[in-house]
């Protein structure tokens, strides 16, 4: 860049959803602020694409639901995104009989008690799952609208919640006892966990806690819990984002490889040229950003954390049609519009997390499926939807990053692509690859994709989708709150250096949330 460039305001490195989000908040309020992307795309993992050649199917290839995307940022920024709803909460077929199984049918709840009925018998689960749903109804009315406000603490969040019991079942307890005191069969308890299991490797029962942060940012979306399908994919999302911060001025520069930056805003990219910025925010992971630091010669973070492990396996498909069930009382248009639960009881999740732990494959591979066509058949082409094709995505659990680390990729690949297909196939009344729509090459159109998939594309370490563990979205009652980036949760440890992605204090998922809330915090910073 020339020696007469101008300083920013604010540079973002990378250009994920989070770092749009935050460029459009600051140029639409006067800041100058650049977004430097390495990739030749902005949208990280918020993407739709094309995967087979000659196939006119835009899949959302990475994220594909939406649940934590306030109103409120789409309003703000004036973005043209529509969310559908979906009827069908979910299927799950019994692992034992795949001849039955629960559909939860929000339109009708007699059907949805019958079809509870039918898989546990008359000992009233239905009504028990209803009952554990709405007590989750509070905490996400409670919390879901202080994401985009300052961090409020544990202790004034307690008092407001106004349930001790339900506070430490939830918040200070593992899951699982809550699943179990609450819910009386296997299978319903299954449904329940996998809430607190996507991309996230634990056990119902697990200290940590970490599936029961996972569990309740799944819960608290949009107030309800609720997740919806963006219409037109993720690049629909994407796009928006892209639009409205170029038209309120960022500047947005794909193919800019920022090798190290100085926490007094020196960014220095692949080419040689230098940004400078009077602060600086990450849309890229914590550790990624730790390691520009140090080559910028910040040294090492102060508090050593243990790499970023993600946990999960994607795989996209095009279908000619969607395939025939074992339970024959359930259309499959209805069972693949909601979460189709496949080999997610709860034991055989905590079997699953055993076996990975020991550096096996799962098998069964505990999946849910889903299927984006069904609300939404804008991302097929015109002879696609009059044939009757369908997307499906595959999203596998309880498959640590640690399974593939030594491993060749393509053989690993392959072998969870086959650990999925055997799960999936206990569910069917046919192989689903007798209904794989085949690309003009002759091959099958499906692809897979790993944690080391989304470390090489997309530089997330370890292939996980949130950055690193997921927090409480709220301050610990002895935490620091001086500053604009700790009271919004976007601080480091040098002070003009702020997260503004998925690693923020309340980040993870497609939803604008450390965007906002670095833009927040930068506006003060920079008034001050």
């Amino acid at each position: 860049m020339p020696a007469h460039s101008p300083v920013y305001d604010v540079a973002i490195v990378g250009g994920g959803h989070n770092a749009l989000v935050a460029a459009a908040y600051l140029a639409r309020a006067g800041r100058t602020v650049v977004v430097l992307e390495r990739l030749d795309h902005v949208g990280g993992a918020a993407v739709s694409e094309e995967p087979w050649p000659g196939v006119a199917a835009r899949l959302s290839r990475y994220s594909y639901l939406v649940s934590l995307l306030p109103q409120r940022i789409i309003d703000d920024l004036g973005l043209g995104i529509r969310l559908l709803r979906r009827r069908y909460s979910s299927y799950t077929p019994d692992p034992q009989d795949p001849s039955r199984g629960i559909l939860v049918d929000t339109a009708d709840a007699a059907a949805t008690d019958d079809a509870f009925a039918r898989v546990t018998g008359g000992t009233g689960e239905a009504a028990r799952f209803a009952s554990f749903s709405e007590r989750m109804g509070p905490v996400a009315r409670l919390i879901f609208p202080s994401m985009t406000e300052p961090l409020r603490r544990a202790g004034d969040m307690r008092a407001a919640l106004g349930d001790d019991r339900l506070w430490e079942e939830l918040f200070e307890r593992p899951l699982g006892g809550l699943l179990r005191s609450s819910l009386d069969t296997d299978i319903a308890r299954g449904i329940a966990l996998t809430d607190g299991l996507i991309g996230t490797f634990a056990s119902a029962d697990d200290e940590s806690l970490r599936q029961n942060r996972c569990f309740l940012y799944h819960v608290i979306g949009g107030g309800t819990g609720d997740w919806d399908v963006p219409v037109g994919g993720m690049g629909r999302v994407t796009s928006e984002l892209s639009r409205a911060a170029t038209e309120a001025g960022a500047d947005l520069r794909t193919g800019a490889e920022v090798v190290s930056l100085t926490p007094d805003g020196e960014v220095t990219l692949a080419d040689g040229a230098t940004v400078h910025a009077r602060l600086v925010m990450g849309g890229v992971g914590p550790a990624v950003l730790a390691g520009l630091l140090a080559a910028g010669g910040a040294g090492p973070a102060r508090v050593d954390t243990a790499p970023p492990e993600g946990a999960q396996l994607k795989v996209n498909m095009l279908l000619r049609r969607l395939p025939r069930l074992r339970d024959e009382r359930v259309a499959p248009e209805a069972a693949f519009a909601g979460t189709f639960h496949v080999n997610e009881t709860m034991s055989q999740l905590d079997r699953a997390y055993a076996t990975a732990l020991s550096g096996g494959i799962p098998d069964p591979l505990p999946a849910e499926i889903y299927c984006h066509s069904l609300t939404d058949p804008s991302i097929l082409g015109p002879q696609l939807r009059a044939a009757g094709a369908h997307t499906l995505t595959l999203f596998g659990l309880q498959v640590p990053h640690r399974l593939l680390e030594g491993r060749d990729p393509d053989a690993a690949r392959t072998a969870l692509l086959d650990a999925a297909q055997r799960s999936l196939e206990t569910v069917l009344a046919e192989p689903v690859a007798d209904c794989v729509y085949e690309a003009p090459d002759g091959s099958a159109c499906v692809e897979a994709r790993t944690t080391a998939d989304l470390e090489e594309s997309l530089g997330m370490i370890g292939g996980d989708i949130f950055h690193g563990p997921l927090s409480w979205p709220w301050a610990d009652d002895e935490d620091a709150l001086a500053t604009p980036a700790e009271r919004w949760g976007v601080a480091t440890e040098h002070a003009n250096v702020l997260v503004c992605g998925s690693g923020a204090r309340r980040g993870g998922a497609v939803s604008g949330l450390g965007g906002h809330n670095a833009a927040m915090a930068a506006l003060e910073l920079l008034a001050g």
